[in-house]
This record gives structure tokens, C-alpha cells and sequence, in this order.
């Protein structure tokens, strides 16, 4: 008697990640009889080196979870519950489409408003043909300054956004400063790289409230209050100039503006920056000594020190401190920082001029819902988690329950914002479609290809804006249609060698081999090729001047500062649905003490803004004072439904306009478990 024999068949597809990372690793993804069973880290890209990170080899559970959306639906019931009615995508498309023309007509274009950031990084995802519905509708435009806006402010006021050091070069320095960033949780394929350093007797600085894990490896660890990284780093420019160790020759060649920050810099002494900080006035001599001594010296600039009322004027000190020391024109010396523009991508397939429309700052979401004129009567919601992941959560909340406000999310997954929505739309995941991965941190740029078909009724982000422009009537004859098309389309508008290696290779080799060596292979991006150490227009639009510095906004009833690090679990919101562990508000022992805390205890977690409740964990692992919980959380996760963004105030950054998360200052209190 014969027995049926099933026949398994699988392959392995390569493709590559493009989620808001610094790496964007290549992968290889296996897939059997249709399903992706595994993915894990290819050698196509060598700095990502075969390995990935937990959160990314989990994608898989995302694009089988029953969390997905997997058809498009429109709203039954009160808005928030998450309840919709299965509709073909002709209904869908065909409402969304009548809305932005009622609005548009009866209130102007700007009263539709695009919300999307970083849930997808790729080049053809985002500021493609979303970019043209909207501009042809006259929307209002989005201030994308969530995250990396005062440090790219900075950068750019600085170098022009000059090529950085790549991880490859790390080794090569003697001295190196990780400020404000947790590569263990964002952009591991840098860890390697320090600890060869350090094996080869690199000193490591790290400079972070938290002791994370370069922290505890670290010689010196500055575990500065959160929102006192400009006094450290003007005190080490300080005694950079008043103690001969600036270097006199670089600064008169290549830089302006060095008076200035000179100045700004003289009242700044160790002990009193320390006392500013928190920190042992000892430690920063000596982080400062060490810097000041070592060639090559490398400094890894972060986000988590912009994410403040100084958040600009601290990136600018910090980002100044190689100009300052002279630690340029080595291989291994000089900062590391974003290199996203070192392709000289422009996007050109949208025209490289803005329309003169209403600009919205996305930190500011709420507030706008509440109170814009004209006001936004059609919000659309991709590539983003805003009820999650924008500050003055209560705020945004409101706003999204407004009964007058039509919303559109158009998303992979059932997230907060996704349960508001009066249509939503099912999207695609990167392993379902094409993209372009642009790193970041490394120097890489890859073509990145569907390895599945599309789960559901899941549409691609070029089919359905694209379907939009027609149904609006905005349809020009030229226009690419459907995500291949627009991928031609993209890629024949990229400088050669990008765009024909791109078509040709699925990979472009990087420019001075990947490893430029700052003022040797590449120069400031700047009009005069200077660094520019104290800008004029900047100087002029921060509120106490640039590298002026604003106190803490502690109160008697409101002492702890809560910190909304990156997270080892997600990618901001992206993954969060994910099932984890516990997540518990970080505290120290001291401060837990204080208040008759012991680890595991309920605790409320409360501001004039509202109140987070979950458990506690006590440890070393922050420094008294501040608190902590993880960014990208979901509503699921507290007790209560509402995340660190409850708390957070919708104030702007000196510079950059971006966000404050970690000004937010709190109480923290027990309470009795349910």
C-alpha cells in the first residue's frame, strides 16, 4: 500500500532591511511553500556581516500575527474600539477619495494633513507618489522632527552633513566617545568594531544616564541628568582652548565662528558643568584628557542627547569637538554621525521645490488637531504609529476621536493609531515588496525585493497613493503607475554609477571604498567648505543663542526626569505588538527608597499631563534622579493604556524643532495591584 508523500519545497531569497536603522542589513530570507519560515543575515553587505538583530529575525511573526490587516475596512462603531466592516478596496479608495475632495473644496488643501516618519526608511516607500497626491492636493506640508531633526540641524549647520567615519575605521582609533547613543539596542554591527578597538587599547568614553552595555565596558562613564549634555561638552571645549589643546592651525584654516564658541564655552569650568550634570567633576577632566590626548579620536554621536530644550545647541558642542581638537585628517579620527547624504540623492521624481503650504510640526500633532485654522478635517496616517509614538499622547488622542476629523490609517498591523481610523487600508511589509535600503551608519545602498506574495488584500504604498492621484483627478500622463513602475521611474532618475548599479547589481559600490577619511576624501558640504562653529541663522533662532543653555525643568512636585530610551524589542513602534516581556519603569535604588519602593511594586508614574501605571524594577542601571521607560510601547503594555508619551510635553528643541521626550519630569508613587 502506497502513502502520500508531501513535497516541501524552499529557497532562500535575498533582500535587505530597510526599517529606521542605522545598519540596513542584508538577509536571507527562507521561505517554505510560500510561508517565511527564518531570516537571518547575509554576507552581502559585509559591515552587517552575516548576523541580524532579534528584532528583525522576528519580522516573520508580524507578517502571520493576528494583528495584521489583512483587508481594507471601514468603521463601525465609536472610534478607538478597533471595529470595522470588511469593504472592497474600489469602496475604500472611492471614500477616501470623495473626503479629500469635500475638504479640499470646502475647506482648502491644507485642511488634509500626510502623517508618516520613519516606519519604513526605503527610498521608494516615503516621498514618492504619497509626496505627489499630496502636493498636488495643496496639503499641508509635515515637519518630519520626531526624531534626528536637532542633531540634522547641526550637522548640517556644521559640516553641510559631511561624509562620516564608517564602522570599518572604528578599530583605527585610540581614544572613542559614544554620546547619547545605545548601539546594543540600535545598530549593533558598530559593537564589534568598539571592542576591537578597545582590544587594541582604544579608551572608551560613554556618555548616558543609563549604564548600558558599552557603558559597563567603558573607562570612563559620564552618566550625565538628562538635558546637561551641552554644559559637559562646552567644558571640554573649554579646556580645549584654555589649556593649549585646541588645535590653532586647523581652526584658522577650515573653520569660523571658533571665537564665538570660545566664548560661550569660557564659563563652563568641570566642576561647575559636573554640578550641572551630576557627575564627578574628576571623570570629566579625565573623559576630556583622554579625548584631548589620543590620535585618532573618534566621537560617536547619538540622538538621545537632542531629545531635549538643548537638544540642538547639544549636538552642535558635541559635534564641534573634533574641529575644536583637531582630530581630522586620520583615518579612525573625526565624528560619526548620519551618513544618509552621502549618495547625493536628491528626490527629483517630486520636484525639488516645496509648495508654499502650511507647514505642521508632527510633535505638535494634538495640538493641531485641537486648534488649527483652517482646521484638518482629513488626517492620513502611514508609516507611523502617532497614537504611540507622539508627545502629549491625551492631546493627540482627543484629537483623533473627533467625529468631524475623517482619518485614514494605512498600515501592516492593527496598531493604536490603526484602531481610530475611519477607513483602514491594508499595507505591505518590506518582505512583500521592492524598496531601496539606504543605510545610515555604514555606507550601503541595496535594492531590496519582495521574497512572498502579499498577505491578504495588501497593497504596495505606490499602488494606493498612486490609485489616489487618479481618483482625485490629479492624474498627470507621465505619472509611473504601480510599484514597479516607480521603481523604474526612481532608479532612472538617480546619478549614475547609483542608478545603473542599482538596475544592474542590486548594490552600489560605495564612494572611497566605504572608508572616507574626513578632510582628506571629503570636506564640508558647506557654501565656503568651512566648518561653521557658531551659524548666524542658528544663533539667532535658538532661544538663549546658540550654546545657550536652559535649566532643568524640575519642579519640587515633578523631581525625576523619565527617559524614553530605543529599545532592543522594536524599532520605535514597529514590532512592539510582538509579544515581550513585562515591560517595568526602570528606577534607581536610591530613588526607589525615598519613596518605599521595592522592585516589582505597582507603581503610578504621574505628571500634570496625565499618569502611566505599571511595576517597578530597582537596579544600577540609571542614575538617580531619572527614570525610565522604553519608547515605541503600545497601549497594551501599561497598565493603564497610555505610554511615556502621556507625560511628554509637545514642546519644540532649541534648534531643529524636534521633540522633547525627556523633559518630561514626574512623581512616582506606589499603588496597589488590581
Amino acid at each position: 500500500m502506497k502513502t502520500a508523500t508531501t513535497v516541501v519545497t524552499e529557497r532562500t531569497v535575498a533582500t535587505a532591511c530597510p526599517l529606521d536603522c542605522p545598519d540596513s542589513c542584508s538577509l536571507d530570507v527562507t521561505v517554505q511553500d510560500g510561508r517565511v519560515t527564518a531570516i537571518d543575515g547575509s554576507h552581502a553587505n559585509p559591515v552587517t556581516g552575516g548576523y541580524i538583530c532579534a528584532k528583525v529575525r522576528r519580522f516573520g511573526e508580524r507578517l502571520y500575527s493576528a494583528d495584521r490587516v489583512l483587508y481594507p475596512g471601514v468603521r463601525k462603531g465609536p472610534k478607538g474600539q478597533g471595529a470595522f466592516t470588511r469593504v472592497s478596496w474600489d469602496e475604500a479608495l472611492a471614500t477616501i477619495a470623495a473626503q479629500m475632495r469635500q475638504a479640499r473644496d470646502r475647506w482648502g488643501g491644507e485642511s488634509i494633513l500626510p502623517y508618516s516618519y520613519g516606519g519604513s526608511n526605503g527610498l521608494l516607500t516615503q516621498d514618492t507618489s504619497d509626496a505627489t497626491l499630496f502636493r498636488r492636493l495643496g496639503a499641508s506640508r509635515l515637519a518630519r522632527t520626531v526624531c534626528a531633526a536637532p542633531t540634522g540641524a547641526a550637522n548640517l549647520a556644521l559640516y553641510g552633513k559631511m561624509p562620516s567615519i564608517a564602522y570599518e575605521d572604528v578599530p583605527e582609533a585610540r581614544a572613542i566617545v559614544v554620546w547619547g547613543a545605545n548601539p546594543s539596542a540600535s545598530g549593533i554591527h558598530i559593537v564589534p568594531y568598539i571592542r576591537e578597538a578597545q582590544r587594541r587599547g582604544a579608551t572608551l568614553i560613554v556618555v548616558d544616564p543609563r549604564t548600558t552595555p558599552l557603558a559597563r565596558q567603558a573607562d570612563i562613564h559620564l552618566a550625565v541628568r538628562p538635558g546637561t549634555d551641552l554644559p559637559v561638552a562646552l567644558a571640554i571645549h573649554r579646556y580645549l582652548f584654555e589649556d593649549g589643546r585646541a588645535d590653532q592651525a586647523f581652526l584658522a584654516a577650515q573653520t569660523r565662528g571658533a571665537e564665538r564658541l570660545r566664548e560661550r564655552a569660557m564659563p563652563w569650568t568641570f566642576e561647575r558643568a559636573a554640578g550641572e550634570a551630576g557627575i564627578d567633576p574628576r571623570a570629566l577632566q579625565a573623559a576630556a584628557e583622554a579625548y584631548a590626548g589620543a590620535t585618532p579620536a573618534l566621537i560617536r554621536c547619538g540622538w538621545g542627547q537632542e531629545r531635549n530644550r538643548n537638544g540642538g545647541s547639544a549636538s552642535m558642542a558635541v559635534l564641534a569637538l573634533p574641529a575644536v581638537a583637531g582630530k581630522f585628517g586620520v583615518r579612525g579620527g573625526g565624528y560619526m554621525m548620519s551618513n544618509s547624504a552621502t549618495w547625493g540623492i536628491e528626490r527629483t521624481w517630486i520636484g525639488s521645490q516645496e509648495p508654499p503650504t502650511r507647514l505642521v510640526n508632527m510633535n505638535q500633532l494634538g495640538r493641531v488637531l485641537e486648534t488649527a485654522d483652517p482646521p484638518v478635517k482629513v488626517l492620513f496616517v502611514y508609516n507611523n504609529n502617532a497614537a504611540a509614538t507622539t508627545p502629549d499622547q491625551h492631546r493627540v488622542l482627543r484629537g483623533l476621536e473627533r467625529e468631524d476629523l475623517f482619518t485614514v490609517v494605512f498600515e501592516q498591523v492593527m496598531t493604536d493609531t490603526a484602531r481610530y481610523a475611519d477607513v483602514v487600508l491594508p499595507a505591505t511589509t518590506f518582505l512583500e515588496g521592492y524598496d531601496i535600503a539606504r543605510a545610515y551608519g555604514p555606507i550601503s545602498l541595496r535594492l531590496a525585493q519582495p521574497v512572498v506574495e502579499t498577505a491578504g488584500e495588501a497593497r504596495s504604498n505606490a499602488e494606493v497613493f498612486g490609485d489616489l492621484i487618479g481618483l482625485v483627478g490629479l492624474r498627470h500622463a507621465t505619472d509611473p503607475v504601480g510599484e514597479l513602475e516607480e521603481m523604474l521611474d526612481v532608479l532612472s532618475r538617480l546619478p549614475d554609477p547609483v542608478g545603473s548599479d542599482l538596475r544592474n547589481r542590486g548594490t552600489v559600490t560605495p564612494p572611497f571604498g566605504g572608508r572616507p577619511i574626513q578632510f582628506v576624501d571629503v570636506w564640508p558640504r558647506t557654501p565656503d567648505r568651512k566648518v561653521n562653529l557658531c551659524a548666524e541663522d542658528l544663533d539667532a533662532a535658538a532661544p538663549a543663542g546658540l550654546y545657550g543653555y536652559q535649566r532643568d525643568p524640575s519642579t519640587r512636585a515633578f523631581p525625576l526626569a523619565l527617559i524614553s530610551p530605543a529599545s532592543e524589542r522594536s524599532v520605535s513602534s514597529t514590532l512592539a505588538e510582538l509579544p515581550r516581556p513585562e515591560v517595568r519603569l526602570q528606577m534607581h535604588p536610591d530613588d526607589a527608597a525615598a519613596r518605599g519602593l521595592s522592585d516589582g511594586d505597582a507603581v503610578r508614574v504621574f505628571n500634570a499631563q496625565g499618569e502611566v501605571r505599571c511595576n517597578v524594577t530597582v537596579g544600577p542601571w540609571i542614575r538617580p534622579g531619572t527614570v525610565s521607560l522604553p519608547k515605541g510601547l503600545w497601549r497594551r503594555h501599561t497598565a493603564n493604556g497610555f505610554t511615556v508619551n502621556a507625560l511628554v510635553p509637545d514642546a519644540l528643541t532649541d534648534l531643529g524643532g524636534g521633540a522633547c521626550f525627556n523633559d518630561a519630569r514626574v512623581q512616582v508613587e506606589k499603588t496597589i495591584k488590581s
